[in-house]
């Protein structure tokens, strides 16, 4: 009977550990919002992982993601540069509309 008990103290101590990290209230919103959907998903542990947030990028790779938009943001600007410049010259080598008309 005493073991009974141990088992039973653990538990106790285990669920208000959960309901004080807010675990059980997390977890009671999320499997509410799930019960309350009209159009059931047909992958019940996807729509709980979406609303948990454990799709969410780790740190260090939302921290690489910046370094490449950084980096790509930068190759588009020298890009936009180059074509402005390619325009300026090609647009010596044309004929503007004035002159092509007298001709």
């Amino acid at each position: 009977m005493a073991h009974y008990r141990a088992t039973e103290s653990k538990r106790e101590q285990f669920r208000r550990y959960l309901e004080k990290s807010g675990v059980l209230a997390t977890l009671t919103s999320v499997l509410l919002a799930l019960y309350e959907e009209n159009d059931k998903p047909n992958n019940a542990l996807d729509f709980i992982k979406l609303h948990l947030g454990v799709g969410a990028p780790e740190p260090a790779d939302t921290e690489a993601l910046r370094m490449e938009l950084d980096d790509l943001q930068r190759k588009c600007n020298l890009l936009m540069e180059e074509n402005k410049e390619l325009r300026n010259r090609l647009l010596q080598y044309e004929p503007s509309p004035d002159e092509g008309a007298t001709e």
